[in-house]
């Protein structure tokens, strides 16, 4: 191989693959923290979540200092790490400001999006459907994750991309399992179906409407479900 080669070096590649087992851990337990399958307070070390999740403590330990910045678990020196709790002044906060940003944003993007898309938003919306029909929380969570900053990606404006996904990452949904042994959690997931038929239909203002109306619907289910 020369020195110019555009092939990747062996431990170039190895990093990548670090890099992309890290996101991928670095996901599952965010979507975990978020859907209540770690609980608040509790502590959890490395090796347990490894075991749980079927890889090594060192790529957990990795993706964990990416949930300590975005405060989701704090690092115990020696212990593991504690998932952060949130209270319903937070959640409602949270609720808030996404509201004051994603409802609007996505009426702007309905033009945006190209019919050839389409299909694929609607396989994410799907996801979102049959994680919900199989009870699988964190395959839930991480698909809705995917198919709003999906949305909102039309946008062009990657600040505001991070900022969502930030504030969703600062959600607590602790109320999921119930809602889906009650089955409550299905018609929340197939809004998002209703969502993609406003898009097709290039109806901008119904969207937004709609998706205030989600955002209320997820906040709503989640006071209910804590209270059930």
């Amino acid at each position: 191989m020369t020195a110019d080669s555009t092939e990747p070096m062996p431990s170039v590649r190895r990093l990548a693959q670090r890099e992309n087992l890290r996101d991928s851990v670095a996901n599952a337990l965010r979507a975990a923290v978020i859907s209540g399958e770690l609980k608040p307070g509790e502590v959890y070390s490395a090796p347990t979540l490894g075991a749980r999740f079927g890889v090594s403590a060192t790529p957990v330990r990795e993706a964990m200092l990416d949930l300590v910045r975005e405060g989701l678990v704090i690092s115990l020196r020696n212990k593991g790490f504690r998932v952060t709790e949130v209270s319903d002044e937070d959640l409602d906060n949270v609720a808030a400001v996404r509201q004051l940003i994603e409802p609007p944003t996505i009426r702007d993007v309905v033009p945006a999006i190209p019919a050839a898309d389409y299909p694929r938003l609607r396989r994410l919306a799907e996801d979102i459907v049959v994680a919900a029909q199989a009870g699988d929380l964190i395959a839930y969570i991480e698909a809705d994750r995917v198919f709003h900053v999906t949305l909102l990606a039309y946008s062009g404006n990657q600040k505001l991309v991070d900022v969502v996904s930030d504030l969703r990452s600062q959600t607590r949904l602790l109320g999921l399992t119930p809602l889906v042994e009650s089955g409550r959690l299905l018609p929340s997931a197939t809004e998002h179906h209703e969502l993609m038929d406003l898009v097709e239909a290039g109806d901008g203002e119904g969207a937004e409407q709609l998706m205030r109306r989600h955002i209320g619907h997820v906040r709503g289910l989640w006071a209910r479900s804590q209270s059930s």
